[in-house]
């Protein structure tokens, strides 16, 4: 769980992300789910946009996503949804969250 302060960080980060993977008319599917998860544990922050055509809105796609992905939904602005969720893998670089003072 993302405080205030890692999640305005992790925010400002996502806004310079390009979507990474787009959300269709036929909404989440378990190959969505297992993609985004391969792409998380190599990003571990990651922006997805969300068509038009898609039935759910962009919250209802961020909420779901975050529960099915085990992540934390960072922002979730218009059509544009950002997540994060810490890799366990060793051969990536770690996002650090600056130190509180």
């Amino acid at each position: 769980m993302l405080d205030s302060k890692q999640r305005k960080y992790l925010s400002g980060l996502g806004q310079k992300l390009d979507p990474v993977f787009q959300i269709g008319k036929n909404g989440i599917e378990g190959a969505v789910i297992g993609e985004l998860s391969d792409v998380l544990d190599a990003r571990e922050l990651i922006k997805v946009s969300v068509n038009r055509n898609c039935e759910y809105s962009a919250r209802e796609i961020a909420d779901a996503l975050a529960s099915e992905l085990a992540a934390d939904t960072v922002s979730c602005v218009g059509s544009k949804i950002v997540l994060y969720r810490r890799s366990e893998r060793k051969d990536i670089k770690h996002l650090e969250f600056p130190k509180n003072k």
